[in-house]
């Protein structure tokens, strides 16, 4: 079974982010997937703050994202990039935490102006990680309906590229983990 991480960059505990990544999660179980889900509201204020690199919880996150067959990352976008808090976690993990890793990037956001975030700014950090990052998905608050729980995304464009990205992922982590086996 194949092991993927779910990291959210947001803030915040009532997060439209967040709803996306838990569907995401959802449907990769769904797939046959193992998933772990982590904010990073996880992460103690402290540690991030005081740049504790040796934290529990750091080292934590660390050895779940060396393990995962792939990983999502997604941010909600905050003065045109991703959160700060999502940048000063990764900016304490080790900088190729991400080697040979397949990223799916998703980020949201309150206009269509923002749409380029995933380009500028997000995919650029994923890569100084040493991710291998995929198109990614941006969605407009407007898509993401918060009432709704087992499907938040109310836009039926945005949900086929999110499949068809998911689709891609999938693919992705399982012709490597497969080369893996054979090699």
């Amino acid at each position: 079974m194949s092991e993927i991480v779910i990291l959210s960059g947001s803030p915040s505990e009532s997060s439209r982010t967040d709803l996306v990544l838990q569907y995401v999660g959802k449907r990769l179980k769904q797939e046959g997937f193992s998933v772990t889900h982590v904010s990073v509201r996880d992460i103690p204020f402290q540690d991030v703050f005081n740049l504790r690199f040796d934290s529990p919880a750091l080292k934590e996150l660390t050895l779940l994202l060396q393990g995962a067959d792939g990983v999502i990352v997604g941010s909600p976008v905050y003065k045109a990039a991703y959160t700060g808090v999502l940048k000063a976690v990764l900016d304490l993990l080790p900088q190729d935490v991400l080697a040979q890793k397949t990223v799916l990037p998703i980020m949201t956001g309150g206009s269509p102006a923002h749409l380029l975030a995933i380009e500028f700014s997000l995919k650029p950090l994923l890569a100084a990680l040493k991710g291998q990052s995929q198109q990614g998905v941006y969605f407009q608050d407007c898509q993401i309906d918060k009432t709704q729980e087992i499907n938040p995304i109310i836009d039926e464009d945005v949900l086929v590229r999110l499949k068809k990205e998911l689709y891609y992922f999938i693919e992705t982590v399982n012709k490597k983990k497969d080369f893996a086996i054979k090699n």
